[in-house]
């Protein structure tokens, strides 16, 4: 009997462990006002996988928006340096060709001139 505690030990024993499970009761209870129900969180969920869907389409709406732009951009560059270039050949026979008309008829009448 010796070794067996006190009634007066007992009853610290078991008010220590009284208050340590009214602290840990306290705390779940303080954990338990941060917890959502599972109602509300599979409508956050939902409302999530809805708004990450619209942007993953705006996103692919976007890329397509931006390689369409890139490819109109190619074409009137393309366009342009073909312009430009119709332009050039446009120049160079408005001056080769008045030039090279004038170089015929001079010719023609040094000819004309050296046969009489």
């Amino acid at each position: 009997m010796a070794d067996e505690p006190t009634n007066g030990e007992l009853a610290r024993l078991i008010s220590q462990m009284d208050v340590r499970m009214d602290s840990r009761l306290g705390e779940l209870s303080s954990r338990f006002d941060k917890v959502v129900t599972l109602d509300v969180y599979t409508i956050q969920m939902t409302h999530i996988e809805q708004r990450i869907a619209k942007a993953d389409a705006d996103n692919r709406s976007n890329a397509d928006a931006v390689k369409k732009l890139e490819d109109d951009f190619e074409k009137y560059q393309r366009d342009q340096a073909t312009k430009r270039e119709e332009d050039r050949q446009k120049r160079l026979y408005q001056a080769i060709l008045p030039v090279l008309l004038g170089l015929i008829s001079a010719a023609i009448a040094l000819w004309a001139v050296v046969s009489k």
